[in-house]
């Protein structure tokens, strides 16, 4: 069973990521995960009522398991959730029984893979409904796009995607609404964009220190490959560098990534490290592919670009 790549891919890697497919440790996964199935699969309701609140005084390998059920849930429902509903997928599980480590992750750059991707297959005619993070694009737009945004959200917190937290449009009110919205775009301006909405005091006083530091802020310059599992997006940053501060040269041909596109983990797509080497050398080396331009006051295209252009 240890060589039987086959056996390997079925299990969604799981045991590959732990290190080991016929040890102890791995088996205790699959009972972990086992129990945490009779947890967090179940309805949202029954969901709460089972990890609503860790109990007071609680010790610490109590605290461990609520913090790894909602970790869990966090993972599965929000970040990445599919259209599977409240079911959460097995492969989380190697991260979450390692709390230690989960630090050391990008999460950020997987979730944008992920949006990426949930963006791609809604162009798709045939696709009626679009995938999760919802929450993260509904965000990017109402911070961009001042004449979005709704009336009665204008204080706000860390995470700044929460300040949206409360918005739950009714249903009946979607045709108004899409036709609303296809009117404002029609009549957008380049006023109406907010190139740098994080970059004021009020936002700073309330973003998370670390968040600021120099070993994050780089990868938000990075041309670099954004890796989940099966999906490879390409970080073309190059292609905006107005949303830093940067005056936007004529651009360079896009990189075809075509091909990355029918890779979903559906249908056998083999996603470890070494079926998406070149790819995976691309994320460890982004260190030497960050972008480096002059700040200026007014951000936008160059006389270079326009010509480019037109």
């Amino acid at each position: 069973m240890g060589d039987d790549l086959g056996r390997l891919y079925r299990l969604d890697g799981v045991a590959h990521i732990a290190g080991v497919i016929n040890d102890e440790y791995a088996i205790l996964l699959v009972v972990y995960y086992n129990l945490l199935v009779q947890v967090v699969f179940q309805k949202r309701s029954t969901e709460k009522e089972t990890f609503g609140e860790c109990p007071e005084g609680a010790d610490e390998e109590t605290v461990r398991r609520f913090a790894r059920a909602y970790i869990m849930m966090l993972l599965g429902t929000q970040l990445f959730a599919d259209k599977s509903g409240n079911r959460i997928h097995i492969r989380w599980l190697p991260f979450v029984a390692r709390l230690e480590e989960m630090g050391g992750y990008s999460w950020r750059s997987t979730a944008l893979a992920w949006l990426y991707m949930c963006m791609y297959r809604v162009a798709n005619r045939h696709v009626v409904k679009l995938d999760r993070p919802l929450q993260l694009l509904q965000s990017w737009i109402f911070w961009r796009f001042s004449g979005f945004r709704l009336a009665g959200y204008d204080a706000f917190s860390w995470p700044l995607a929460s300040r949206w937290s409360g918005y739950n449009p009714g249903v009946s009110e979607k045709g108004p609404r899409v036709q609303m919205a296809r009117l404002r775009i029609d009549m957008l301006q380049a006023r109406d964009f907010i190139w740098m909405p994080y970059s004021t005091p009020d936002v700073l006083q309330v973003v998370h220190p670390e968040v600021l530091e120099p070993r994050h802020t780089m990868l938000w310059r990075c041309v670099m490959s954004l890796i989940y599992f099966a999906v490879v997006e390409w970080h073309q940053v190059d292609r905006v560098l107005p949303q830093f501060g940067g005056v936007q040269p004529p651009l360079h041909p896009a990189l075809n990534i075509n091909f990355l596109m029918s890779k979903d983990e559906r249908g056998g797509d083999r996603w470890f490290p070494s079926h998406l080497q070149h790819w995976h050398l691309h994320w460890e080396t982004r260190a030497d592919h960050v972008l480096r331009f002059d700040v200026v006051a007014d951000p936008g295209p160059s006389h270079e670009f326009l010509d480019w252009w037109h």
